[in-house]
């Protein structure tokens, strides 16, 4: 099933005649069910008082980035859009890969995905910074009650996999485990390479916890900010932009207008100095045979795009 964004909506009007003003009360913070991740903050924070280490800097980043490629690839390309195909088990490592995020479950991430394209930028949006502003758009909504549940209309695709589904009621498993296997890596080089001067505690603080407070912000900047700054290359309904700095910081995701205007296209960036780097280990993967069916943008379709035409939105 591939996804494309709704035409039938009213286009909006200025923002600052579209700002909505106030707080439901079911919008305010969930200090309970959002503990985890205010804590997850705490944590990371921690980490410069294990110390340094340019081994667990060096963890920092690659799990950064091994995991904005799960996230990108997984809980969005695949689950939400669909946008190529590949095998059960595949599918289920993806899962639990994109999990390790810490970033909630798979059927929650994609239905409320899902329903941001089809009101993007409308009253209906789940976080249009637009009408809501910064903070809300970037992480006021994922912490506030109104949005905890999963949406299940939205993805029923996804929910017939019960092992989705049991991986969506159980998105902290995933987290655990790589926390614990970090720390344990950690404690393996302190008593095999000692000359790296790293250890469990510090590994398990720069390597899981700084890096997914990281992980957290950079992918919320694309609900934020790529709504707010950079180039609107393509005409839609919306506010989306394009920004070649927030696209290397998440792996092609920055191409946003890109991707609102060709929703149920896998690669987001489009020509060749758009660099995707998720576009480019999905493309590996596809000629390992471990994914495929990739969707692509025809040439028509750019064309018709490119003149300011709307179909296909």
């Amino acid at each position: 099933m591939l996804l494309k964004a709704e035409n039938k909506r009213e286009p909006i009007g200025p923002p600052a005649l579209e700002r909505i003003h106030g707080m439901a009360q079911d919008e305010k913070i969930d200090w309970v069910k959002s503990a985890g991740f205010f804590l997850v903050h705490l944590a990371g924070l921690f980490a410069f008082l294990t110390g340094f280490s340019w081994t667990a800097l060096a963890m920092c980043f690659f799990m950064y980035f091994f995991r904005m490629f799960a996230v990108t690839a997984g809980y969005h390309r695949y689950f939400s859009h669909r946008s190529f195909k590949t095998s059960r088990f595949f599918q289920l490592v993806l899962a639990l890969w994109a999990s390790s995020s810490g970033q909630k479950g798979i059927l929650w991430w994609a239905a409320h995905h899902r329903h941001h394209h089809k009101y993007s930028d409308t009253k209906d949006d789940i976080h249009s910074p637009i009408l809501r502003g910064f903070w809300w758009a970037h992480m006021g909504w994922v912490v506030c009650q109104k949005y905890q549940a999963t949406r299940e209309e939205s993805v029923k695709d996804l929910a017939v996999y019960p092992e989705l589904r049991w991986l969506n009621k159980h998105y902290g498993l995933a987290p655990f485990l790589l926390a614990a296997a970090i720390f344990g890596f950690g404690e393996v080089l302190r008593l095999y390479a000692p000359g790296l001067h790293t250890n469990g505690i510090q590994m398990i603080a720069w390597g899981f916890f700084t890096s997914t407070v990281l992980l957290y912000h950079g992918t919320f900047l694309i609900n934020s900010l790529t709504h707010m700054v950079g180039r609107q290359r393509f005409r839609t309904n919306d506010y989306s932009k394009n920004s070649f700095i927030l696209a290397l910081i998440t792996m092609g995701e920055g191409w946003h207008n890109n991707h609102h205007r060709f929703p149920y296209a896998e690669p987001q960036g489009i020509y060749w100095w758009e660099v995707d780097g998720s576009h480019y280990l999905l493309k590996f993967l596809s000629w390992l045979g471990i994914v495929w069916d990739i969707q692509t943008i025809s040439p028509e379709a750019l064309e018709s795009a490119s003149r300011g035409g709307t179909d296909g939105i």
